[in-house]
């Protein structure tokens, strides 16, 4: 296995895992403020900078008199109108440097599950879904030890609303030697790890798995369509053909397989993101605990639904997130293969 393709996947992740984040982060504020229960009001703050007034987030119950409801429209008109169009931004900040490395470790283990299995497997060729799952699930375990702490860093500025430098300080401060966290236990710092590994490990290796199938099978039928025009011996027709083809092998295909791979692997781990995301706003303690209490507020009565609350705002961030990121992802591997 070449060290120079696990560095190309790796770049390609980093670069994909930037142009997606920036694209899809308005949607992911208001995704958290739901999931967290935290509406927004206006509060005047007196101790901003110059001594002027300034508002403030601040996070309530849904049933605070005062509060707008829970509503993704609501949310985003209210965050427009109270805080400017740059707070739907809010926590972009750590995300953005963060992200990028999260998806070039997880392009790394995705590349090198396939490569591994295509080397040592090559008589069974669909076993390569095997090496993606493995590869992915590793990956997804070993990159949530650095978004777990990055997504506390999210969460309190668009939830609790604080600034990126009073949220890094309070989380950073837990995760360095020698440094006090506010009088906050050490472990404050990591609070959702538990639930991120659960949203991470298994979904992703289900993300790349469902992705490489995806992508097996729409191959598979572009080649049936092109083998079915080959008998014509009309160059124009043969031209207009090829072109299609090369434009749906490198963009069309990558970007279905992208986002029918985001719904299957968020159809998996999105109760896990829900409790990592109250755990986290400081709403409960516990993954199961979280999510009794997720079950119990359910409000149709419906309790297995509760843990599915906002799913479909997160498929309208992660379905154009997840075949952004991987048509970047292939559309920079090719590039950076053809160059080295």
């Amino acid at each position: 296995m070449s060290s120079e393709s696990s560095w190309i996947d790796f770049t390609a992740g980093w670069i994909s895992g930037g142009i997606s984040t920036l694209a899809i982060q308005p949607v992911d504020t208001i995704l958290t403020r739901m999931q967290a229960n935290a509406s927004i009001v206006v509060q005047p703050s007196s101790t901003a900078a110059g001594g002027g007034a300034a508002n403030t987030i601040a996070s309530n119950n849904a049933s605070a008199a005062a509060a707008v409801a829970l509503r993704p429209t609501n949310i985003f008109r209210g965050m427009i109108d109270n805080f400017g169009i740059s707070s739907l931004w809010r926590g972009s900040s750590a995300m953005i440097g963060a992200v990028p490395i999260q998806n070039a470790v997880l392009m790394t283990g995705y590349g090198y599950g396939k490569r591994w299995t295509e080397n040592h497997d090559q008589q069974h060729p669909n076993n390569v879904l095997l090496g993606v799952f493995i590869g992915g699930t590793i990956g997804g375990i070993l990159q949530s030890f650095v978004m777990s702490p990055i997504e506390l860093i999210k969460v309190s500025q668009q939830v609790v609303g604080k600034s990126v430098s009073a949220a890094t300080t309070s989380v950073v401060s837990g995760l360095v030697p020698g440094t006090t966290n506010g009088g906050n236990s050490k472990l404050s710092s990591w609070r959702g790890l538990g639930a991120t590994l659960l949203r991470d490990g298994i979904p992703h290796g289900v993300w790349f798995v469902s992705y490489e199938f995806a992508k097996i099978e729409l191959t598979k039928m572009r080649q049936g369509r092109t083998n079915v025009m080959g008998g014509d011996d009309n160059s124009t027709t043969t031209t207009t053909t090829t072109t299609a083809n090369t434009t749906e092998e490198d963009i069309v295909i990558p970007m279905l397989s992208g986002a029918f791979a985001a719904t299957t692997a968020w159809g998996v781990g999105y109760p896990f993101d829900l409790i990592k995301t109250q755990i986290q706003a400081g709403k409960s303690t516990g993954i199961i605990n979280t999510a009794r209490v997720i079950m119990r507020e359910s409000s149709d009565g419906r309790a297995c639904y509760g843990l599915y609350r906002g799913f479909g705002l997160k498929l309208l961030r992660s379905i154009p997130a997840s075949a952004i990121g991987f048509l970047v992802y292939e559309t920079a591997a090719k590039v950076l293969s053809s160059r080295s």
